[in-house]
C-alpha cells in the first residue's frame, strides 16, 4: 500500500512522533493507521525503558483550575531538559495530566506512595466483606488482592486509565511521551482541592 503524506501527517498529530518515524511505522504497518499506532506505542515504550534512569530534573508546573473555579490543580512534571520543558509538546502533556487530576482525583502519584497502614486497612475491608458475603475461605485472599489491585488503579495516578483514551494508563501516556521527546520524563508530585472540602458544618 502506498504511504502518502496525509497518511504521515495525521500519524505525526496523533503521536507528535516525528515524520520518519511515521513513515517507517505505516510502512511495517502496511499502512493499517491502528497498527502504525500500536507499533510506536512498543517503540516509544522500549525507548522509555531505556532512559529510565536518566535524571529528569527540570520541567514545569502545570496549574489548571476547573469549573469555574469549584476544582484547581497544581502538578509537577519533571524532563531532561529546559529545552523540552519549553517545548509545546511537553506542556501539553503537563496540561492533559492536570486534567486527569481534576477529573479523577488520584490520591498518588504512584503504588510506592501509599503508606502501609492505608493497604493493610483496605485489605481488612475487603477481607471482612469477603466474609460477610459467605466467600470460601481458601479464595479470600485472591479477593482480597483483586480488590487491592483495583484500589490502586483508582487511586494511583499512573495505573488510573487515561481519560481521553481508556486503552491506555497515564504510565503510558507518559512512556509514549518519552518515546517521542527522546527525555525521560516523569511526575514527582501534584495536588488538588475542591471547593468547601474537609470543611465542618
Amino acid at each position: 500500500m502506498k504511504i502518502t503524506t496525509e497518511m504521515i501527517k495525521e500519524l505525526r498529530a496523533t503521536t507528535g512522533v516525528g515524520i520518519l518515524e511515521c513513515r517507517k511505522a505505516l510502512q511495517a504497518a502496511e499502512g493499517d493507521y491502528k497498527k502504525a499506532v500500536d507499533f510506536l506505542r512498543e517503540k516509544g515504550m522500549a525507548k522509555a525503558a531505556k532512559r529510565a534512569d536518566r535524571d529528569a530534573s527540570d520541567g514545569i508546573v502545570e496549574m489548571y483550575s476547573h469549573g469555574n473555579g469549584r476544582v484547581g490543580v497544581m502538578v509537577e512534571v519533571n524532563c531532561e531538559t529546559d529545552f523540552v520543558a519549553r517545548g509545546d509538546a511537553f506542556r501539553e502533556l503537563a496540561h492533559e495530566i492536570s486534567l486527569q487530576i481534576a477529573a479523577a482525583s488520584p490520591l498518588y502519584v504512584k503504588e510506592d506512595d501509599i503508606p502501609e497502614d492505608v493497604l493493610e486497612h483496605e485489605a481488612e475491608i475487603a477481607r471482612n466483606r469477603s466474609i460477610e458475603e459467605g466467600k470460601p475461605e481458601k479464595i479470600i485472599e485472591k479477593i482480597v488482592e483483586g480488590r487491592l489491585r483495583k484500589y490502586k488503579e483508582e487511586v494511583c495516578l499512573l495505573q488510573q486509565k487515561y481519560i481521553r483514551d481508556d486503552s491506555l494508563t497515564v504510565k503510558d501516556l507518559l512512556m509514549e511521551k518519552v518515546g517521542s521527546l527522546g527525555e525521560n520524563i516523569g511526575i514527582r508530585r501534584f495536588q488538588r482541592w475542591e471547593l468547601g472540602e474537609h470543611l465542618s458544618d
